[in-house]
């Protein structure tokens, strides 16, 4: 299928090891590390034996002849006893778009360890990394923390949130999909041409839609090129699926054609332009996100090229599965006729999935023995109902995939039976805050899990894309504004209460959808605690405001949300307000 040949990580144990790192200044004593590393560094794909360390070489600062060392040390400081690694040979190769991946392996790491790293080329040396390893599959952890993202368009608005979580007290960053979004030069409220002129991204191609790898190289590039991003990589190790954008807005398969469909692109119904452009957008991917993912460019099908979906256990406290819910997945159904009726499925054979990656998650959920088993998932998975009727309001969510939900929520049945773990969903995509009970819903009441959807980090909300309709349609700026009021309005604790009680959107504990920001999420034995921060996506400082939003509470064994809210300081802040359960 591609005659590119991508190099897996190269590991730690095959690297020359030196005592020290060589003094040669390769001719750039005066550079700056951003001039040699314009990416800075990154750390993914963490085992509890090895994590991956990455960084990019700037194409116009690479010289063949000159090596690059790895330095990694148990202190910041570099001071007590750092290990050197060198490559054999220059170590950086401009097929690979002149990024490096290290596989941190062998005797280099413990388990549940945390170390600090850097880069050398020609005398220069990169920003300082922190990477942090999972606890031994036997480990007994007392907690395991996570922040949480997704959905950062870089063309509308200011990575601040990022750099708030890079300063928070986290074990991982988890990161839900569209880490990158391929339009540019038009589109959402607040891009190019709004209050973000300066956040232009402009492709090799000319368009607006990418038609090239180099076209989606030069949005990595520009992604991450952003202070805040790249200071979120330096200081947490990050755990990353991916959502429509990666490639193209979305964006499902055609089995009978045997290729992807862009309904949102120029030439998205062409086979022959879809497959490639997917194939190059999974490269470009794999070049610029350090994880632990089995990638074949050579493979017959697209199919058989990226396997993403993967599981985590960190000790015997979590497991994490991510999934792909974009490669596999079949045609939406179709509005209005199809979604009228939730429970009825036209084509039982409709998937998001597929057949093997299906089989794998339910296996997970069946295997799991760890006390908590989250799901990071990229769109959401909870029903919705409207005055108290099912309705199939977002058929790009799971709603719109009955069967295969069917199943899964059978198998999550099976689960909750058992006791052997509580099952937490971990959901990005719809750019606002949601917490709600999941329960299958062809027994009554029975409760099979909680979902958490976390707000997006810059891309329009609720909130903004009302307004840009009232003022679009021609009803003045305004009337503009009384949207943006009423869906504020909406999104607060007392309307969502409201709603729920109305059956308008029953078990849902709260829903937000006038915010940017993030989420933390930390595990024990007793509990899983989720908090919501806001932050301002207008605000390009480091120190923007940081508003703790919402705390949900959800106690080992139950499936009731406990939730304390009052919009206060920021992770560090305890100012969070009275308690309330999720209806029942």
């Amino acid at each position: 299928m591609s005659n590119v040949t991508i190099r897996q990580p190269v590991r730690a144990a095959e690297l020359t090891e030196l005592d020290s790192t060589p003094e040669d200044d390769g001719g750039l004593t005066e550079a700056e590390p951003a001039d040699v590393f314009p990416q800075s560094v990154a750390s993914g794909g963490p085992t509890p034996e090895s994590v991956i360390l990455w960084t990019r070489i700037n194409p116009e600062r690479y010289d063949p002849s000159e090596s690059l060392c790895l330095e990694v040390a148990t202190d910041p400081s570099f001071e007590d006893d750092p290990r050197v690694f060198e490559f054999d040979g220059p170590g950086v190769k401009p097929p690979d778009n002149y990024t490096v991946r290290v596989d941190l392996d062998h005797d280099a790491v413990d388990a549940d360890s945390v170390y600090y790293y850097r880069f050398v080329y020609r005398g220069v040396r990169s920003n300082t990394g922190r990477c942090r390893t999972l606890p031994a599959e036997d480990g007994e952890p007392e907690s395991v923390r996570f922040g949480v993202l997704n959905c950062q368009d870089y063309q509308n608005g200011y990575f601040g949130a990022m750099a708030r979580l890079a300063e928070t007290d986290v074990d991982f960053v988890l990161h839900l999909g569209d880490y990158i979004y391929e339009h540019v030069a038009e589109g959402d409220p607040g891009g190019v041409g709004g209050p973000y002129p300066d956040r232009r991204i402009e492709l090799p191609d000319s368009g607006t839609r990418p038609m090239s790898l180099d076209d989606f190289r030069r949005i990595y590039e520009t992604y991450k090129t952003d202070r805040h991003l790249q200071r979120l990589h330096e200081r947490h190790t990050v755990i990353q699926t991916w959502d429509d954008h990666a490639i193209a807005n979305d964006r499902y398969w055609d089995y009978d054609a045997g290729a992807p469909v862009f309904p949102d692109h120029p030439c998205g119904d062409v086979p022959e332009f879809t497959r490639y452009l997917t194939a190059v957008g999974i490269q470009a991917w794999w070049e610029f996100v350090p994880g632990r993912i089995e990638y074949d460019p050579s493979a017959d099908r697209l199919h058989e090229s990226f396997d993403l979906y993967r599981s985590l256990r960190f000790g015997d406290l979590v497991t994490l599965a991510l999934t792909d819910e974009r490669l596999f997945r079949s045609e939406p159904r179709s509005w209005p006729a199809e979604l009228l009726d939730p429970w009825s499925e036209p084509d039982p054979s409709r998937t998001m999935l597929g057949e093997a990656q299906r089989g794998w998650l339910r296996e997970t959920f069946r295997e799991s023995e760890t006390v908590w088993t989250a799901w990071a998932n990229a769109v959401l998975f909870k029903r919705l109902y409207f005055l108290g009727k099912g309705f199939i309001f977002w058929e790009d969510a799971w709603s719109g995939f009955e069967s295969e939900r069917r199943e899964i929520v059978d198998t999550l049945t099976a689960v909750r039976e058992r006791g052997d773990t509580n099952v937490v969903t971990l959901t990005g995509d719809m750019h606002m805050t949601l917490a709600a009970r999941l329960r299958n819903e062809r027994q009554g009441d029975t409760p099979v899990g909680v979902e958490f959807m976390t707000p997006s980090v810059t891309s329009v909300n609720p909130r903004e894309r009302a307004t840009e309709i009232g003022q679009r349609v021609g009803l003045g700026r305004e009337f503009g504004r009384f949207v943006s009021w009423l869906v504020r309005s909406v999104s607060t604790s007392r309307a969502a209460d409201y709603l729920s009680a109305t059956g308008f959107l029953p078990e849902f504990a709260l829903s937000d959808g006038s915010h940017w920001g993030f989420s933390v999420i930390t595990f024990s034995r007793e509990s899983c605690r989720w908090d919501v921060y806001w932050v301002d996506k207008t605000d390009d400082s480091a120190t923007s405001e940081c508003r703790s939003a919402y705390r949900v509470s959800v106690p080992a064994g139950e499936y009731t949300i406990h939730e304390r809210r009052e919009a206060g300081p920021g992770p560090d802040g305890d100012a969070i307000g009275t308690e309330r359960s999720n209806p029942d």
